[in-house]
């Protein structure tokens, strides 16, 4: 997707590309932030969030928006060292304001290699007409 907020449709869905939870990855993560929690465990929520936010952030390096917020953050479960996971975002709703702008809010899911929801969140932002 890069589009200008006339050319993004309902329902459309983007994928964000892939990572895989990395061993030295988790343990210098679990090391830093997160007092507490043993590598076995899978990675810990702040490591599924930021291992998304990899993936958005890369994807959307060219497209003419600026997030606003990012809200309902929902984490299913922690996944393994080794783990394959996917992010696709779909646009849930647009609203157009003014002539140059619209907002678009979209869902985003991280997904296991077995399609399960790891992580979904909803995100807002300001896009070029």
């Amino acid at each position: 997707m890069p589009a200008a907020f006339d050319d993004i449709q309902i329902g459309q869905v983007v994928s964000l590309g892939a990572c895989a939870v990395q061993a030295e990855a988790l343990e210098a993560f679990v090391g830093a932030f997160t007092p507490g929690w043993t590598v076995d465990r899978g990675a810990p929520d702040a490591m599924v969030y930021a291992l998304w936010a990899r993936l958005d952030a890369v994807a959307h390096t060219d497209w003419p928006h600026k997030r606003l917020g990012v809200d309902a953050l929902r984490w299913l479960r922690n996944p393994p060292v080794g783990e394959l996971l996917r992010g696709r975002m779909t646009v849930m709703a647009k609203d157009p304001v003014g002539d140059g702008k619209g907002i678009v809010i979209c869902q985003h899911d991280l997904l296991d290699e077995a399609g399960r929801l790891v992580f979904s969140c909803l995100t807002r932002g300001v896009w070029a007409r």
